[in-house]
Protein backbone atom coordinates (compact mmCIF):
# COMPACT_ATOMS: atom_id res chain seq x y z
CA UNK A 1 0.00 0.00 0.00
CA UNK A 2 2.85 2.37 0.82
CA UNK A 3 4.41 1.89 -2.61
CA UNK A 4 1.07 2.46 -4.34
CA UNK A 5 0.50 5.63 -2.31
CA UNK A 6 3.98 6.89 -3.13
CA UNK A 7 3.51 6.09 -6.81
CA UNK A 8 0.22 7.97 -7.03
CA UNK A 9 1.69 10.94 -5.19
CA UNK A 10 4.69 11.03 -7.52
CA UNK A 11 2.53 10.70 -10.65
CA UNK A 12 0.17 13.54 -9.67
CA UNK A 13 0.98 16.76 -11.58
CA UNK A 14 1.89 19.68 -9.36
CA UNK A 15 -0.97 21.77 -10.69
CA UNK A 16 -3.65 19.12 -10.17
CA UNK A 17 -6.75 20.51 -8.50
CA UNK A 18 -7.15 17.91 -5.80
CA UNK A 19 -10.10 19.70 -4.26
CA UNK A 20 -12.16 19.13 -7.42
CA UNK A 21 -11.19 15.45 -7.46
CA UNK A 22 -12.26 15.18 -3.83
CA UNK A 23 -15.65 16.70 -4.68
CA UNK A 24 -16.14 14.17 -7.47
CA UNK A 25 -15.20 11.29 -5.16
CA UNK A 26 -17.61 12.54 -2.48
CA UNK A 27 -20.38 12.82 -5.06
CA UNK A 28 -19.84 9.23 -6.18
CA UNK A 29 -19.66 8.05 -2.55
CA UNK A 30 -22.92 9.81 -1.75
CA UNK A 31 -24.77 8.27 -4.69
CA UNK A 32 -23.43 4.77 -3.96
CA UNK A 33 -24.17 4.81 -0.24
CA UNK A 34 -27.53 6.49 -0.78
CA UNK A 35 -28.69 3.88 -3.27
CA UNK A 36 -27.46 1.06 -1.07
CA UNK A 37 -29.51 2.47 1.80
CA UNK A 38 -32.78 3.12 -0.01
CA UNK A 39 -32.95 0.22 -2.51
CA UNK A 40 -34.52 -2.90 -1.10
CA UNK A 41 -36.28 -6.04 -2.25
CA UNK A 42 -39.05 -7.76 -0.33
CA UNK A 43 -40.45 -11.27 -0.83
CA UNK A 44 -44.09 -11.46 -1.90
CA UNK A 45 -46.60 -14.28 -2.29
CA UNK A 46 -45.90 -17.30 -4.51
CA UNK A 47 -42.17 -16.57 -4.69
CA UNK A 48 -42.58 -13.04 -6.04
CA UNK A 49 -40.12 -10.29 -5.17
CA UNK A 50 -40.93 -6.60 -5.38
CA UNK A 51 -39.00 -3.37 -4.96
CA UNK A 52 -39.56 -1.65 -1.63
CA UNK A 53 -38.13 1.59 -0.29
CA UNK A 54 -37.38 2.05 3.40
CA UNK A 55 -38.32 5.71 2.92
CA UNK A 56 -41.92 4.71 2.28
CA UNK A 57 -42.05 2.59 5.45
CA UNK A 58 -39.75 4.68 7.64
CA UNK A 59 -40.25 8.36 6.72
CA UNK A 60 -37.94 9.34 9.59
CA UNK A 61 -35.09 8.28 7.29
CA UNK A 62 -35.97 11.01 4.77
CA UNK A 63 -33.09 13.29 5.92
CA UNK A 64 -30.71 10.63 4.58
CA UNK A 65 -31.79 11.67 1.08
CA UNK A 66 -30.60 15.21 1.82
CA UNK A 67 -27.12 13.90 2.65
CA UNK A 68 -26.60 11.20 0.03
CA UNK A 69 -28.36 12.63 -3.04
CA UNK A 70 -25.26 14.25 -4.55
CA UNK A 71 -25.99 14.07 -8.28
CA UNK A 72 -25.90 17.85 -8.68
CA UNK A 73 -22.32 17.91 -7.38
CA UNK A 74 -21.33 15.28 -9.93
CA UNK A 75 -22.85 17.29 -12.79
CA UNK A 76 -21.27 20.48 -11.42
CA UNK A 77 -17.79 18.96 -11.27
CA UNK A 78 -18.40 17.29 -14.65
CA UNK A 79 -19.13 20.65 -16.27
CA UNK A 80 -16.04 22.16 -14.66
CA UNK A 81 -13.76 19.31 -15.78
CA UNK A 82 -15.19 19.29 -19.31
CA UNK A 83 -14.67 23.03 -19.73
CA UNK A 84 -11.13 22.85 -18.36
CA UNK A 85 -10.29 19.95 -20.68
CA UNK A 86 -11.95 21.26 -23.82
CA UNK A 87 -11.30 25.01 -23.68
CA UNK A 88 -7.68 24.80 -24.95
CA UNK A 89 -8.85 22.63 -27.87
CA UNK A 90 -11.80 24.90 -28.64
CA UNK A 91 -9.43 27.83 -29.12
CA UNK A 92 -7.71 26.05 -32.02
CA UNK A 93 -8.93 26.59 -35.61
CA UNK A 94 -11.74 24.61 -37.24
CA UNK A 95 -12.78 22.87 -34.02
CA UNK A 96 -11.28 19.51 -35.02
CA UNK A 97 -9.64 18.99 -31.61
CA UNK A 98 -13.03 19.57 -29.95
CA UNK A 99 -14.52 16.72 -32.00
CA UNK A 100 -11.65 14.45 -31.02
CA UNK A 101 -12.14 15.40 -27.38
CA UNK A 102 -15.86 14.55 -27.54
CA UNK A 103 -15.15 11.17 -29.14
CA UNK A 104 -12.56 10.34 -26.50
CA UNK A 105 -14.91 11.35 -23.70
CA UNK A 106 -17.75 9.29 -25.16
CA UNK A 107 -15.45 6.28 -25.27
CA UNK A 108 -14.59 6.67 -21.60
CA UNK A 109 -18.19 7.24 -20.57
CA UNK A 110 -19.81 4.50 -22.63
CA UNK A 111 -17.09 1.85 -22.33
CA UNK A 112 -18.35 0.40 -19.02
CA UNK A 113 -21.87 -0.03 -20.45
CA UNK A 114 -20.95 -3.03 -22.61
CA UNK A 115 -19.82 -5.37 -19.80
CA UNK A 116 -22.75 -4.21 -17.66
CA UNK A 117 -25.20 -5.08 -20.43
CA UNK A 118 -23.55 -8.44 -21.07
CA UNK A 119 -23.59 -9.43 -17.41
CA UNK A 120 -27.24 -8.55 -16.87
CA UNK A 121 -28.30 -10.10 -20.16
CA UNK A 122 -26.68 -13.32 -18.94
CA UNK A 123 -28.31 -13.08 -15.51
CA UNK A 124 -31.75 -12.35 -16.97
CA UNK A 125 -31.41 -15.19 -19.48
CA UNK A 126 -30.37 -17.62 -16.77
CA UNK A 127 -33.29 -16.60 -14.54
CA UNK A 128 -35.72 -16.95 -17.45
CA UNK A 129 -34.43 -20.42 -18.33
CA UNK A 130 -35.00 -21.45 -14.71
CA UNK A 131 -38.61 -20.33 -14.98
CA UNK A 132 -38.40 -17.05 -13.07
CA UNK A 133 -41.43 -14.79 -13.64
CA UNK A 134 -40.93 -11.67 -15.74
CA UNK A 135 -41.87 -9.50 -12.77
CA UNK A 136 -39.11 -11.04 -10.65
CA UNK A 137 -36.51 -10.51 -13.37
CA UNK A 138 -37.63 -6.91 -13.81
CA UNK A 139 -37.48 -6.22 -10.07
CA UNK A 140 -33.90 -7.46 -9.93
CA UNK A 141 -32.69 -5.75 -13.09
CA UNK A 142 -34.37 -2.37 -12.72
CA UNK A 143 -32.09 -0.95 -9.97
CA UNK A 144 -28.99 -2.42 -11.62
CA UNK A 145 -29.57 -0.77 -15.00
CA UNK A 146 -31.15 2.36 -13.49
CA UNK A 147 -27.85 4.33 -13.55
CA UNK A 148 -27.99 4.26 -17.35
CA UNK A 149 -30.46 7.17 -17.35
CA UNK A 150 -27.81 9.26 -15.58
CA UNK A 151 -25.17 8.21 -18.06
CA UNK A 152 -27.39 9.15 -21.01
CA UNK A 153 -27.99 12.67 -19.67
CA UNK A 154 -24.38 13.17 -18.62
CA UNK A 155 -23.12 11.94 -22.01
CA UNK A 156 -25.51 14.28 -23.84
CA UNK A 157 -24.34 17.29 -21.84
CA UNK A 158 -20.72 16.27 -22.35
CA UNK A 159 -21.24 16.04 -26.11
CA UNK A 160 -22.88 19.47 -26.04
CA UNK A 161 -19.99 21.08 -24.16
CA UNK A 162 -18.39 22.63 -27.28
CA UNK A 163 -21.68 24.44 -27.94
CA UNK A 164 -22.14 25.38 -24.29
CA UNK A 165 -18.69 26.98 -24.23
CA UNK A 166 -19.82 29.45 -26.88
CA UNK A 167 -22.62 30.78 -24.68
CA UNK A 168 -22.54 32.56 -21.35
CA UNK A 169 -22.75 29.71 -18.83
CA UNK A 170 -24.60 31.72 -16.20
CA UNK A 171 -27.23 32.68 -18.78
CA UNK A 172 -27.49 29.03 -19.83
CA UNK A 173 -28.00 27.95 -16.21
CA UNK A 174 -30.64 30.65 -15.68
CA UNK A 175 -32.47 29.65 -18.88
CA UNK A 176 -32.45 25.98 -17.87
CA UNK A 177 -33.76 26.92 -14.42
CA UNK A 178 -36.55 28.91 -16.10
CA UNK A 179 -37.49 25.84 -18.18
CA UNK A 180 -37.79 23.73 -15.02
CA UNK A 181 -39.91 26.42 -13.39
CA UNK A 182 -42.17 26.66 -16.45
CA UNK A 183 -42.57 22.90 -16.73
CA UNK A 184 -43.49 22.56 -13.06
CA UNK A 185 -46.00 25.39 -13.35
CA UNK A 186 -47.57 23.69 -16.36
CA UNK A 187 -47.65 20.26 -14.71
CA UNK A 188 -48.78 21.11 -11.20
CA UNK A 189 -50.81 24.31 -11.54
CA UNK A 190 -52.08 24.57 -15.12
CA UNK A 191 -53.19 20.96 -15.61
CA UNK A 192 -50.49 20.06 -18.14
CA UNK A 193 -49.72 16.41 -18.98
CA UNK A 194 -47.41 14.46 -16.71
CA UNK A 195 -45.09 13.54 -19.59
CA UNK A 196 -44.15 17.20 -19.89
CA UNK A 197 -42.01 16.73 -16.78
CA UNK A 198 -39.45 14.74 -18.74
CA UNK A 199 -38.27 17.98 -20.33
CA UNK A 200 -36.70 18.61 -16.93
CA UNK A 201 -34.46 15.58 -17.33
CA UNK A 202 -32.12 17.62 -19.50
CA UNK A 203 -32.92 21.10 -18.21
CA UNK A 204 -32.69 20.18 -14.53
CA UNK A 205 -29.20 18.73 -14.76
CA UNK A 206 -28.03 21.38 -17.23
CA UNK A 207 -28.30 23.89 -14.37
CA UNK A 208 -25.39 22.48 -12.28
CA UNK A 209 -23.47 21.42 -15.40
CA UNK A 210 -23.57 24.96 -16.80
CA UNK A 211 -22.60 26.34 -13.41
CA UNK A 212 -19.59 24.02 -13.52
CA UNK A 213 -18.60 25.60 -16.83
CA UNK A 214 -19.04 29.02 -15.24
CA UNK A 215 -16.80 27.91 -12.37
CA UNK A 216 -14.10 26.89 -14.85
CA UNK A 217 -14.37 30.37 -16.37
CA UNK A 218 -13.72 32.00 -13.00
CA UNK A 219 -17.25 33.36 -12.65
CA UNK A 220 -18.05 31.68 -9.32
CA UNK A 221 -14.86 32.35 -7.39
CA UNK A 222 -16.45 34.85 -5.01
CA UNK A 223 -17.34 33.54 -1.57
CA UNK A 224 -20.42 35.73 -1.72
CA UNK A 225 -21.63 33.81 -4.78
CA UNK A 226 -21.08 30.47 -3.02
CA UNK A 227 -22.96 31.60 0.09
CA UNK A 228 -25.75 33.03 -2.07
CA UNK A 229 -26.19 29.75 -3.96
CA UNK A 230 -26.18 27.76 -0.72
CA UNK A 231 -28.65 30.02 1.08
CA UNK A 232 -30.88 30.69 -1.91
CA UNK A 233 -31.03 27.06 -3.01
CA UNK A 234 -31.74 25.82 0.51
CA UNK A 235 -34.45 28.45 1.02
CA UNK A 236 -36.06 27.61 -2.32
CA UNK A 237 -36.12 23.87 -1.65
CA UNK A 238 -37.49 24.41 1.87
CA UNK A 239 -40.22 26.72 0.61
CA UNK A 240 -41.29 24.31 -2.13
CA UNK A 241 -41.44 21.35 0.26
CA UNK A 242 -43.08 23.15 3.18
CA UNK A 243 -45.39 25.46 1.27
CA UNK A 244 -46.13 23.95 -2.13
CA UNK A 245 -46.44 20.22 -1.49
CA UNK A 246 -43.24 18.98 -3.08
CA UNK A 247 -41.95 15.69 -1.58
CA UNK A 248 -39.45 16.03 1.25
CA UNK A 249 -37.34 13.18 -0.11
CA UNK A 250 -34.76 14.20 -2.70
CA UNK A 251 -34.74 10.67 -4.16
CA UNK A 252 -37.53 8.58 -5.65
CA UNK A 253 -39.64 6.59 -3.23
CA UNK A 254 -41.28 3.37 -4.39
CA UNK A 255 -45.07 3.58 -4.34
CA UNK A 256 -45.22 7.37 -4.05
CA UNK A 257 -47.02 9.20 -6.86
CA UNK A 258 -44.71 12.22 -7.10
CA UNK A 259 -40.92 12.02 -7.18
CA UNK A 260 -38.46 14.89 -6.99
CA UNK A 261 -35.97 12.99 -9.09
CA UNK A 262 -37.83 11.10 -11.79
CA UNK A 263 -38.22 13.49 -13.52
CA UNK A 264 -36.38 16.31 -11.73
CA UNK A 265 -38.56 18.96 -10.13
CA UNK A 266 -37.88 22.56 -9.19
CA UNK A 267 -37.33 21.43 -5.60
CA UNK A 268 -34.44 19.11 -6.49
CA UNK A 269 -32.93 21.79 -8.77
CA UNK A 270 -33.01 24.29 -5.88
CA UNK A 271 -31.51 21.61 -3.66
CA UNK A 272 -28.78 21.18 -6.27
CA UNK A 273 -28.04 24.91 -6.22
CA UNK A 274 -27.49 24.64 -2.46
CA UNK A 275 -25.14 21.71 -3.05
CA UNK A 276 -23.21 23.73 -5.65
CA UNK A 277 -22.75 26.55 -3.13
CA UNK A 278 -21.59 24.09 -0.49
CA UNK A 279 -19.17 22.50 -2.96
CA UNK A 280 -17.65 25.88 -3.77
CA UNK A 281 -17.12 26.53 -0.06
CA UNK A 282 -15.69 23.06 0.55
CA UNK A 283 -13.20 23.04 -2.32
CA UNK A 284 -10.31 24.79 -0.51
CA UNK A 285 -10.58 22.78 2.75
CA UNK A 286 -10.77 19.57 0.74
CA UNK A 287 -7.70 20.56 -1.28
CA UNK A 288 -5.78 20.96 1.98
CA UNK A 289 -6.92 17.53 3.17
CA UNK A 290 -5.78 16.02 -0.12
CA UNK A 291 -2.18 16.89 0.76
CA UNK A 292 -2.20 13.74 2.89
CA UNK A 293 -0.77 11.06 0.58
CA UNK A 294 -2.93 8.16 1.76
CA UNK A 295 -6.14 10.13 1.57
CA UNK A 296 -5.19 11.48 -1.85
CA UNK A 297 -4.38 7.96 -3.10
CA UNK A 298 -7.87 6.79 -2.13
CA UNK A 299 -9.51 9.74 -3.89
CA UNK A 300 -7.31 9.35 -6.97
CA UNK A 301 -8.21 5.66 -7.29
CA UNK A 302 -11.91 6.47 -6.97
CA UNK A 303 -11.62 9.12 -9.71
CA UNK A 304 -9.72 6.75 -11.97
CA UNK A 305 -12.87 4.70 -12.58
CA UNK A 306 -15.64 6.96 -11.31
CA UNK A 307 -18.08 6.01 -14.07
CA UNK A 308 -17.44 2.30 -13.60
CA UNK A 309 -18.17 2.66 -9.89
CA UNK A 310 -21.37 4.53 -10.62
CA UNK A 311 -22.67 2.16 -13.29
CA UNK A 312 -21.92 -1.02 -11.32
CA UNK A 313 -22.75 0.03 -7.77
CA UNK A 314 -26.39 -1.09 -7.93
CA UNK A 315 -25.37 -4.39 -9.49
CA UNK A 316 -23.54 -5.38 -6.31
CA UNK A 317 -26.62 -5.72 -4.05
CA UNK A 318 -28.75 -6.94 -6.97
CA UNK A 319 -26.39 -9.82 -7.79
CA UNK A 320 -26.26 -10.79 -4.12
CA UNK A 321 -30.05 -10.62 -3.89
CA UNK A 322 -30.40 -12.88 -6.97
CA UNK A 323 -28.04 -15.39 -5.37
CA UNK A 324 -30.09 -15.32 -2.16
CA UNK A 325 -33.51 -15.79 -3.74
CA UNK A 326 -33.81 -19.40 -2.59
CA UNK A 327 -33.24 -18.42 1.02
CA UNK A 328 -36.52 -16.54 1.36
CA UNK A 329 -36.58 -13.71 3.89
CA UNK A 330 -33.00 -12.43 4.37
CA UNK A 331 -32.71 -9.53 6.87
CA UNK A 332 -31.37 -6.39 5.23
CA UNK A 333 -31.41 -7.92 1.74
CA UNK A 334 -34.70 -9.68 0.97
CA UNK A 335 -37.03 -8.33 3.64
CA UNK A 336 -39.67 -5.63 4.00
CA UNK A 337 -37.82 -2.49 5.24
CA UNK A 338 -40.52 -1.53 7.73
CA UNK A 339 -38.60 -1.55 11.02
CA UNK A 340 -35.62 0.54 12.18
CA UNK A 341 -33.57 -2.63 12.70
CA UNK A 342 -33.66 -3.11 8.92
CA UNK A 343 -31.17 -0.26 8.61
CA UNK A 344 -28.68 -2.06 10.86
CA UNK A 345 -29.13 -5.25 8.85
CA UNK A 346 -28.51 -3.35 5.62
CA UNK A 347 -25.36 -1.73 7.02
CA UNK A 348 -24.06 -5.19 7.88
CA UNK A 349 -24.26 -6.08 4.18
CA UNK A 350 -22.08 -3.16 3.09
CA UNK A 351 -18.74 -5.04 3.26
CA UNK A 352 -20.21 -7.71 0.98
CA UNK A 353 -21.49 -5.07 -1.44
CA UNK A 354 -18.04 -3.45 -1.48
CA UNK A 355 -16.34 -6.78 -2.21
CA UNK A 356 -18.65 -7.52 -5.14
CA UNK A 357 -18.31 -3.99 -6.50
CA UNK A 358 -14.52 -4.32 -6.35
CA UNK A 359 -14.73 -7.26 -8.78
CA UNK A 360 -16.12 -4.86 -11.40
CA UNK A 361 -13.95 -1.90 -10.43
CA UNK A 362 -10.44 -3.35 -10.09
CA UNK A 363 -10.03 -4.66 -13.67
CA UNK A 364 -10.72 -1.18 -15.00
CA UNK A 365 -8.21 0.40 -12.62
CA UNK A 366 -5.54 -2.12 -13.58
CA UNK A 367 -6.22 -1.60 -17.29
CA UNK A 368 -6.01 2.18 -16.94
CA UNK A 369 -2.75 1.91 -15.01
CA UNK A 370 -1.26 -0.34 -17.70
CA UNK A 371 -2.43 2.03 -20.46
CA UNK A 372 -0.86 4.99 -18.65
CA UNK A 373 2.45 3.15 -18.25
CA UNK A 374 2.40 2.13 -21.89
CA UNK A 375 1.78 5.70 -22.98
CA UNK A 376 4.55 6.97 -20.72
CA UNK A 377 7.07 4.51 -22.14
CA UNK A 378 6.10 5.09 -25.77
Amino acid sequence: MASLTAGIEAATPAGRDRGVDALRALAILGVVLGHWLVTAWAPGPAGAVYLASPLSHLPALTPLSWVFQTLAVFFFVGGYAAARGLRPAALRPEGAPAGAWVRARMGRLLGPVVPLALVWTGIATGMALRGAPVGLIRSMMFPAVGPLWFLAVFAALTAATPLLLRARPTVTAAAAFAVVLGVDLARFWLGGPAWLGWANLAAGWLVPYALGIAWASGLLDSRRVAVGLLAGGAAGATLLVAGFGYPASMVGVTGVRLSNLSPPTLAVVCFGLAQVGLALLARAPLARLMRRPRLWATVALANLSAMTLFLWHQSAPAVIAVAALRLGDVPGLLAVPDEPVWLLHRLAWFPVFVAVLALAWLPGVIRRRLDDRGAASA
